[in-house]
């Protein structure tokens, strides 16, 4: 018998149990939107309305009463931008800016950072300030990265501002990427709207790679590891030995990727079979051979923002070499505090900020000296660039993870002086399961680029009925192995 009560429990928003794309309410959604959609493709403005209803459920699946807050954002921002472009002085246009960055950066810095800086001003003046225990709503620091570059961009000149307020909201709320990026340029995605959709081979090739890639690396890879390995020795590190720790960081270290990336990964596939493109986020990042070259391949979207909208803006490299590297520093500060109000943050983003100001100084250093190195010792040197970036990144990651510093500490004094390599034997049984993963998913991320274009064209050549049919064993072979509570994605929370 059909249980109305139920049904309606399912679509109202329930706190323990929010939308994600690795859950299994998100595949009636898909459904459901995809055949909305599909009805209603042949014109623009049913596209956009589609989508943006869609897109705000799936906001309020997410985060309850917190869906009218990009609503109140689309607004704030769509009417800034045209009275920034109409404005004849200078000082209006100026004024209207800065007015635009108050406010989406007092509403990110009330829901985000309130209670930090109670904790503080409390422990410098032995004060009893309560926290307000604010719940932080889902996505807030990438729609209010996206809201910023838009009026920063209207006010340069470099885009028009938007007719149609729809256009913009869809923008804003356009929900592959609303809850965890990429943080999307209205240059970019604002274009695409009004072109006619067509769905390819191609495409449909592209984003079922992208989507299956995504849910094989969140779930079978990120989700395993860490429930199975990684929380164990991040919970207590004092309790494990060095070799169990050094092992965690480096399963953590592919957690994270896999979570975010294959996040990622499906905004980008789902996007693609709706009609939109955007860019990716990430680029086997753990290949790269220097921190500098980390940065352009980790988290591209908030690399490439804080590159153009606080890094340039700062001065950039056009003021001195200390004061590029002084820029460089700050910069990668302000990306620390991004991801949370937490001093391990703020750590983690120092620690890079100065990292990536030495390999500045060692990259001025050869250029000066025209030191160049070519056949093996190139190679040699490569290599040797890659470990070394990647220990690095690892060595910061455990600040990022850990709950405190000194669980960090923790963590790093097993590492040096309890390390007890005798025990990987007995380690190895007990994990078997969860090193071959880790092993599957170092060697996946370091193939080459040809083999991911292979896997799209194999798609590609397939008739809808083969990819659908692909697809639907795939979804059956993760509800094999997949964990019986979604995990939620790491990024979620920033």
């Amino acid at each position: 018998m059909f249980d109305f009560n139920k049904l309606l429990s399912e679509l109202v928003y329930d706190k323990n149990d929010p939308i994600l794309f690795n859950s299994a309410f998100f595949f009636y959604y898909f459904a459901a939107f995809l055949l909305c959609y599909l009805l209603f493709s042949h014109t623009k403005k049913g596209r956009v309305w589609v989508f943006t209803l869609f897109s705000l459920y799936f906001f309020y699946k997410a985060c309850n009463e917190y869906v009218l807050l990009i609503v109140l954002a689309a607004i704030v921002d769509f009417n800034l931008s045209r009275w920034i472009h109409r404005a004849e002085k200078q000082s209006v246009r100026k004024s209207l800016l800065i007015f635009s960055i108050v406010i989406n950066v007092g509403l990110l810095f009330y829901f985000k950072y309130t209670d930090f800086f109670i904790g503080i001003t409390n422990d410098l003046t032995n004060g009893n300030i309560r926290p307000l225990h604010l719940l932080l709503p889902i996505g807030i620091s990438f729609y209010t990265f996206e809201n910023l570059s838009y009026t920063i961009d209207v006010y340069r000149g470099e885009i028009e501002p938007v007719d149609e307020f729809m256009d913009y909201l869809f923008f804003l709320s356009f929900f592959p990427k609303l809850m965890m990026g990429p943080i999307v340029r209205a240059s970019d995605f604002i274009p695409q709207i009004s072109k006619p959709y067509v769905l390819n081979s191609e495409d449909i090739g592209k984003g079922m790679y992208l989507i299956v890639s995504g849910l094989f690396k969140k779930i079978v890879i990120s989700d395993f590891i860490y429930q199975n390995f990684v929380q164990y020795i991040f919970d207590d590190p004092s309790r494990h030995t060095g070799l169990e720790c050094l092992l965690g960081v480096y399963g953590y270290a592919l957690v994270i990727y896999c979570d975010f990336s294959g996040y990622s990964d499906m905004a980008l596939g789902i996007a693609r079979w709706t009609g939109f493109k955007i860019p990716a986020n990430f680029n086997s990042p753990y290949q790269s051979s220097s921190i500098t070259e980390f940065w352009r391949r980790w988290h591209i979207s908030l690399s490439s923002w804080l590159r153009d909208y606080i890094y340039i803006p700062l001065g950039g490299n056009r003021k001195g070499k200390v004061r590029q590297y002084v820029n460089l520093s700050l910069t990668m500060l302000i990306g620390g505090f991004w991801h949370g109000a937490s001093w391990n943050f703020i750590f983690w983003g120092g620690l890079h900020g100065l990292a990536l100001a030495v390999d500045k100084v060692r990259l001025t250093w050869l250029h000066k000296k025209g030191i160049l190195f070519t056949g093996w010792k190139s190679t040699v040197l490569k290599v040797l660039g890659i470990l070394i970036t990647f220990h690095f990144v690892c060595f910061c990651w455990i600040f990022f993870k850990a709950a405190t510093f000194h669980d960090a500490w923790a963590l790093i004094h097993q590492i040096v002086y309890d390390f007890q390599p005798g025990i990987w034997q007995e380690l190895y049984q007990g994990y078997t399961a969860v090193f071959g993963l880790m092993l599957l998913g170092f060697v996946l991320h370091f193939l080459p680029p040809t083999s991911e274009l292979l896997a799209e064209r194999t798609l590609a050549r397939m008739p809808v009925w083969g990819n659908v049919a692909f697809l639907v064993a795939f979804v059956w072979v993760l509800v094999q192995v997949k964990t019986t509570q979604p995990m939620i994605p790491i990024y979620f929370q920033f």
